[in-house]
C-alpha cells in the first residue's frame, strides 16, 4: 500500500502547511510534535504489571460512543489501564483530563515506522477504535503483533473503500479484527456480502450511557421553577441558523401555555445578547436569576448561559429541537429521546442512524424552513400525535440497549 502511504506523507505535509493559518490544524501539529518522547514519559509514568487496553476516537463524538466501555472496565475488580488517543484536536482538547483514562494524548500521524514506535512503546493486550477509524499501517503492524482488534459502534456503507473493486487490502484488514460490533443490520449485511463474518449487530454504545445519564438526571432548581406545569420546547446546541427559524416561531406562534429552553451550541455574549434583542418575549438568563423568582416566574423563555446541563435540562421538555441540521451536522438526539421527547431538527441528519430511525417511524420531524416547523410543531401539539410520537422516540432508546455488555462479553470470552 505505497500509495496510501505516500498520501499520507502529503496529508501530513499539508496539515503542517495549513498550521501556518488555521489554529486547529496547528494545535494537530504541535500536538505531534516530539510524539515518541511524549508517549514514551506518559508510558514510563504508568505501572508495567497491568494489562494497558488502547481506545482511539477520532473525535468527540466517537468519544461518546467509546466512553460507556472505558467506564465498565474501570469497574472490573483488576481493571486495565486505560490509553485513550484521538485524532482531532476538538476531542483532545476536550477529554485530555479525562478521569478514567491513565493516558491521553493524540494518535501519530499513519505512517509504518510511526505505526511501529507506537506500538513498541504501548504494548498493549487490546486496541478498541471506535465507529469509522481504520488507519491502515496502525492495524496491519498490530495484526503482525497478534494484538486483539475490536470496533464498536461501527457503521459500514456501499461507497467505503473496503467495498470497492480496488479494496481487497482494506477488506483483509477488517477480516483480521477480533470482531466488529456494528449499530444496524444494514452494517452487518454490507460485511456479510464483503465475506466478512465476524461481526455482531450491537446497536450504538451510546444509548447505553444516555439512558444511564435520564435515569440519574440531577434535578436543576432554577429550570424547575421555571417550567413548573407549562409545556417546554428545549432547543438544544442550537446554531445562529436553527434560531433564524425557532426565534420568529417563538415571538409569533409560541401558544400562550408554553415556554422555551434554549440551549445555545455558542455561549459567547455577542450570541446571547443576539437571542436576547430578537426575542419579543420576556426572557431571563439563568445565570442572573437566582434570588429573583418574580423575574423567572414572569420569563416564558429561559436562556442557558453556561455548558453542560443540557442533558438533564430535556427532563423538564415536552418536545427538543436539536441543533446542527443546518450547518456542521446534527448534534445529539439521543439525550432528549431517552426522556420521551419527539425531536425535531435541520435536513443534515442522514449520516445519525438514529435520526434516520426517528424520520422514518415519526419521532422526528425534519425541518427545512419556517413552514415545516410551525407544521411539526402544531401536529405534537395535538395528544394523539404527540403520545405515538414520544412512544416511537423512547422505542429506539429501549430496542437498542446493551451494546457495551456485548462488547464486555467478548472481551471476557478472549480472556481479556
Amino acid at each position: 500500500m505505497a500509495l496510501y502511504t505516500i498520501g499520507i506523507y502529503l496529508y501530513g505535509f499539508a496539515l503542517r502547511l495549513a498550521a501556518l493559518l488555521h489554529p486547529k490544524a496547528q494545535k494537530w501539529v504541535q500536538g505531534r510534535q516530539n510524539w515518541a518522547d511524549h508517549h514514551r514519559q506518559l508510558r514510563a509514568a504508568l505501572p508495567k504489571d497491568r494489562d494497558l487496553f488502547w481506545f482511539h476516537c477520532a473525535s468527540l463524538g466517537e468519544f461518546e460512543q467509546g466512553r460507556p466501555l472505558i467506564e465498565a472496565l474501570k469497574q472490573r475488580t483488576n481493571p486495565p489501564l486505560i490509553l485513550l488517543t484521538f485524532y482531532s484536536p476538538s476531542g483532545y482538547e476536550v477529554r485530555r483530563n479525562y478521569p478514567e483514562a491513565d493516558a491521553v494524548t493524540y494518535l501519530p500521524l499513519d505512517t509504518p515506522a510511526q505505526a511501529r514506535v507506537f506500538l513498541e512503546i504501548w504494548q498493549p493486550q487490546l486496541a478498541v477504535f471506535v465507529k469509522y477509524e481504520f488507519w491502515f499501517n496502525m492495524l496491519r503492524q498490530l495484526q503482525q503483533k497478534e494484538v486483539p482488534i475490536l470496533l464498536i459502534s461501527g457503521l459500514f456503507r456501499p461507497g467505503q473503500v473496503f467495498f470497492k473493486p480496488f479494496g481487497g487490502p482494506f477488506r483483509r484488514l477488517l477480516k483480521g479484527f477480533g470482531h466488529l460490533f456494528v449499530q444496524n443490520e444494514a452494517s452487518g449485511q454490507q460485511l456479510e456480502q464483503a465475506g466478512i463474518t465476524r461481526y455482531t449487530v450491537a446497536g450504538d454504545t451510546r444509548i447505553d450511557r444516555v439512558q444511564s445519564i435520564a435515569d440519574g438526571a440531577p434535578a436543576i432548581p432554577i429550570a424547575a421553577d421555571f417550567c413548573q406545569s407549562a409545556p417546554v420546547l428545549v432547543a438544544g446546541s442550537s446554531w445562529p441558523e436553527d434560531e433564524a427559524y425557532l426565534l420568529p416561531y417563538i415571538n409569533q406562534e409560541l401558544p400562550a401555555a408554553w415556554k422555551v429552553i434554549i440551549a445555545p451550541h455558542e455561549i459567547a455574549e455577542a450570541h446571547l445578547q443576539r437571542i436576547e434583542q430578537q426575542l419579543s418575549l420576556t426572557v431571563v438568563r439563568y445565570g442572573k436569576v437566582e434570588g429573583h423568582p418574580e423575574k423567572l416566574h414572569a420569563a416564558r423563555v429561559l436562556l442557558i448561559d453556561n455548558i453542560g446541563m443540557l442533558s438533564a435540562l430535556y427532563q423538564y421538555g415536552r418536545i427538543a429541537y436539536v441543533g446542527g441540521g443546518f450547518k456542521t451536522g446534527l448534534h445529539n438526539t439521543l439525550e432528549p429521546i431517552a426522556f420521551g421527547l419527539p425531536v425535531l431538527f435541520g435536513p443534515r441528519y442522514h449520516k445519525f442512524e438514529e435520526a434516520r430511525y426517528l424520520v422514518a417511524q415519526g419521532g422526528g420531524f425534519v425541518i427545512e424552513n419556517a413552514d415545516a416547523l410551525s407544521e411539526a410543531l402544531e401536529k405534537l401539539q395535538r395528544p394523539e400525535a404527540y403520545q405515538e410520537a414520544s412512544a416511537k422516540a423512547l422505542q429506539y432508546i429501549q430496542q437498542n440497549q446493551g451494546a457495551t455488555q456485548k462488547v464486555l462479553s467478548w472481551i471476557e470470552s478472549a480472556g481479556l
